[in-house]
């Protein structure tokens, strides 16, 4: 029996690795002799990188522990395939190794680059004739993608920062005094993230009062004119606010900080710095105290507050692509397809990776209210049924236990 290889790509989450668990089970189980993994993506398997995850994953509490263990357990890469007319050296390498290995099916868990990445490999490999099966496997906290109904690792993204902005708002009213709090949250083109701010009003809390959205243009006039008026109303405002706003003609609105910016392998520009440009901004302007606050990198590896429905979902697509290549599909990515609300019931679908890589999904207007200032009921009707949950990690000494790399 033929060989399995599966990868991690792009930006980490909390649940990535449940994914790579239902991948490697789903191949196991279906007689696949071996489960490769590529330590740190494509990358790493151009220069012959991988590892045995059949020899790895043997025992039953690797498996648990693998679930509850955030970010990429074999590492990632922000590696751009080239296209393969332009560079065909690329591919014949790629496969030659894939023909070292014996790889019959090969998975790539990841967001848009990484989908693309699939695309250029199941592209080549039919115009060569490669009886390989490649298929996408959907991860990105941003929920960007294309033809699926949310993205694995959205919900625990969503989950932690509806909890932390709930806690935020705790903490800004304490003093009963003028503040203006800041809190950037993370999202380049699509403010799915931001809007789970929304998430923490309720019975016990007043919510945020301002959500940006990187959907809408920015303008400093007016971002000053409602904050004025929300502060005539109550003392501590707290917003929310995406690292990727835009003003009207296209640059980002942390541009207009003198921080240095870097530029990865995709062309995306380091996006940080909004927040505390809006706070430096407000108190220049406003007669109040301001404070940023910067989610970072915190929003996506919090294993200690992943969604149950989340994880058990990131598993599902992961042994459903495994299902649909040893059925003979390839070039395709599995989706999420919702049914239902409530009660919540989800399933999963096929779609074909040219339909999905390198296009975004955004936000729907409709989904912001009239005064652009919060989301609306469809939206919340959306996201709640994805934070659903708790998976308990596995505690020792005190503190959640992971699987690394051995």
């Amino acid at each position: 029996m033929p060989n399995a290889i599966v990868g991690q790509s792009g930006g980490p989450t909390s649940v990535i690795n449940s994914s790579l668990a239902g991948v490697m089970q789903a191949c196991q189980m279906r007689g696949a002799e071996q489960v490769y993994g590529m330590l740190h993506g494509i990358q790493g398997l151009l220069e012959e990188k991988v590892c045995s995850l059949s020899e790895r994953m043997k025992s039953f509490i690797n498996i648990e522990l693998l679930k509850r263990t955030p970010s990429s357990y074999l590492g990632s890469c922000r590696y751009r395939l080239p296209e393969p007319e332009e560079d065909e050296a690329v591919f014949e390498k790629l496969f030659a190794i894939l023909k070292k290995l014996d790889i019959r099916w090969f998975f790539y868990i990841g967001g848009n680059d990484s989908m693309d990445t699939i695309n250029k490999l199941a592209r080549y490999g039919q115009q060569t004739g490669s009886d390989i099966r490649f298929m996408g496997v959907p991860k990105t906290i941003d929920n960007d993608l294309m033809l699926t109904d949310h993205t694995p690792g959205y919900g625990s993204a969503a989950k932690y920062i509806g909890v932390v902005m709930k806690e935020v708002i705790r903490d800004a009213t304490v003093y009963g005094t003028k503040y203006v709090t800041l809190v950037e949250i993370m999202g380049r083109n699509a403010g799915w993230l931001t809007a789970a701010a929304a998430l923490a009003r309720g019975e016990d809390c007043e919510g945020v009062d301002l959500i940006c959205l990187p959907e809408l243009p920015f303008h400093e006039d007016r971002f000053l004119a409602k904050v004025e008026k929300m502060q005539k109303e109550r003392a501590s405002v707290v917003i929310a606010v995406s690292e990727g706003i835009k003003l009207a003609d296209g640059r980002f609105v942390c541009e207009l900080s003198d921080d240095a910016r870097s530029v990865d392998a995709f062309g995306h520009i380091n996006l940080t710095g909004t927040a505390r440009y809006l706070s430096n901004l407000v108190a220049r302007n406003l007669p109040t105290k301001t404070r940023s606050v910067e989610l970072s990198i915190l929003q996506r590896c919090a294993g200690h507050l992943t969604s149950r429905t989340d994880i058990t979902e990131a598993f599902q697509v992961g042994g459903a692509a495994a299902k649909a290549a040893f059925e003979g599909e390839t070039a395709k990515m599995v989706a999420l397809k919702r049914l239902s609300n409530d009660p919540y019931q989800c399933t999963t679908e096929l779609v074909n990776i040219s339909e999905v890589a390198n296009y975004e999904k955004k936000v729907p207007l409709e989904w912001i209210n009239e005064a652009r200032t919060d989301m609306t009921q469809d939206f919340l009707s959306y996201a709640r049924p994805l934070i659903q949950a708790e998976l308990t990690p596995i505690y020792i000494n005190g503190l959640t236990q992971h699987i690394v790399e051995s």
